[in-house]
């Protein structure tokens, strides 16, 4: 499986790497692994939901 690091992730989805790793943290990506210190997530993973935003919170 091909994996992106946090930096790549955010430039993908139009995040900061911050709220990236938050996401991680939270285990909202499917497939994220943490080794050695560094997150690994899934290059086909889906961008989650932002429930601070109005329309986030309506898809919940």
């Amino acid at each position: 499986m091909d994996y992106m690091t946090l930096k790549e992730a955010s430039e993908k989805w139009g995040v900061s790497s911050r709220q990236v790793n938050y996401y991680c943290v939270d285990g909202r990506i499917p497939g994220a692994v943490k080794m050695a210190g560094v997150w690994l997530i899934p290059k086909d993973a889906e961008k989650p939901i932002d429930g601070r935003t109005k329309k986030g919170k309506e898809a919940k």
